[in-house]
């Protein structure tokens, strides 16, 4: 199995300024091709920590992905770390930042000129790799049978370049390995359910749980990991999402498509969320009609009309509002089916009765209005992104229901 070696170069990842998450991304994209990932690093802005590293892995591993420390700024040092290790001084690859800054108006061309000596500049012997998504050069270069790419570390960027660069390297392997995304399941107990494929000596099994959804990924022999992705549909068959999604939200856009069902959303707590959600999956137009955020009362009562009645004698978190949000997304956007949102994300307004973490969710269309009621844990940010992926959950049901 091949090996790769990811690092990322930033003191305001140690400090926890800013969170790393090009490594990560790559990581996936590279397990997904058969590739073994040995090692993610965070290293400082210093030349000699670099360096060293290199040392440790070069020869030995078959990639090595540099991310960030390729800018104009003072601590950008990958260029100089880079240069130095390879014992060749920096020259201009000028043909290639000519092309970059050919991609920019006019007015923004000479605060690129300026940048030239920096960004512009590769270690002598290696390639310029072209940037498409913003103005510093990255570099690739081969020693000892390790191939080293070096990549700015805005994330679009990071993105864009190792799409370009490692194409045939982030090729899925065709059987090689394979994942089930389970939603609605805790990771506790669906390791039980799931204990006679991941006892399996002859697989390598991660179980990757997320905030709605747990991963089984598989990977091994091409024959048994076709097996074990069988065995683990039929062993929680009505909770494994359809092998074409992703995504809870993708799941949900692509059953009410085939489907031919149209949905919407009322939100009060998630603000949005849902709705964002669904509308990023290309193609959500066809069926996903709309989502009403409503977070005071007055706007439930005016845009979903639900009952002062009901808001004065059960509050807005309660099964009565949530069913009546429901049905009023129905009625305002013409809908099959909705879901509505309403809850206590905190950090105040919770009391004994309604704790932080409440929040209520209804489900309605095909004549029928269900209300379910969650408690989560968490921060504010945390409780919300709970909310709105068991959101996704009750239409995705729904949905799935629809479809039988």
């Amino acid at each position: 199995m091949k090996r790769a070696v990811l690092i990322a170069l930033g003191d305001e990842l140690l400090s926890g300024i800013r969170n790393e998450g090009n490594c990560s991304w790559l990581a996936g994209r590279l397990t997904r091709a058969g590739w073994r990932v040995v090692c993610m690093e965070i290293l400082p802005d210093e030349k000699d920590s670099l360096s060293k590293y290199l040392e440790n892995w070069v020869g030995t591993a078959d990639l090595l992905v540099l991310s960030g420390g390729l800018g104009p700024t003072h601590d950008d040092c990958t260029r100089e770390a880079l240069s130095s290790y390879l014992g060749v001084p920096l020259d201009g690859a000028d043909s290639a930042y000519d092309a970059i800054i050919a991609r920019y108006p006019a007015e923004m061309r000479l605060p690129l000129e300026k940048c030239r000596d920096t960004q512009g500049s590769v270690p002598r012997g290696t390639r310029a790799v072209h940037n498409p998504e913003g103005s510093a050069l990255g570099i690739a270069f081969e020693v000892s049978g390790t191939k080293v790419y070096a990549f700015p570390g805005v994330p679009s960027e990071y993105r864009a370049m190792a799409e370009q660069e490692l194409a045939p390297e982030l090729a899925p392997v065709r059987n090689g390995t394979a994942s089930v995304l389970v939603a609605g399941l805790p990771e506790s107990l669906l390791k039980d359910r799931l204990a006679p494929v991941i006892s399996r000596q002859e697989l390598h099994i991660s179980i990757l749980p997320s905030p709605g959804l747990v991963e089984i990924f598989m990977r091994g022999n091409p024959a048994d990991v076709v097996q074990a992705e069988a065995d683990v549909r039929l062993l929680v068959p009505g909770d494994c999402l359809p092998s074409a999604s992703r995504s809870i939200e993708e799941a949900v856009i692509q059953g009410a498509v085939h489907r031919g069902l149209k949905l919407a959303c009322a939100e009060s707590c998630t603000g949005g969320m849902v709705g964002a959600a669904l509308t990023s999956v290309p193609g959500s137009s066809a069926v996903f009609f709309g989502s009403a955020v409503c977070y005071s009362n007055s706007a439930k009562k005016s845009i979903l009309s639900v009952n002062k009645a009901t808001l004065n004698h059960f509050g807005a978190v309660s099964s009565q509002c949530a069913a009546e949000m429901a049905e009023g997304a129905v009625r305002v956007f013409g809908t099959d089916l909705a879901v509505s949102v309403t809850g206590i994300a905190g950090p105040e307004g919770g009391s004994p009765e309604k704790p932080v973490g409440t929040v209520w969710f209804g489900i309605a269309g095909k004549g029928r209005t269900e209300a379910v009621k969650k408690l989560f844990s968490g921060d504010r940010n945390g409780i919300r992104n709970r909310a709105s992926m068991f959101a996704l959950f009750c239409l995705w049901r729904k949905v799935s229901e629809a479809e039988e």
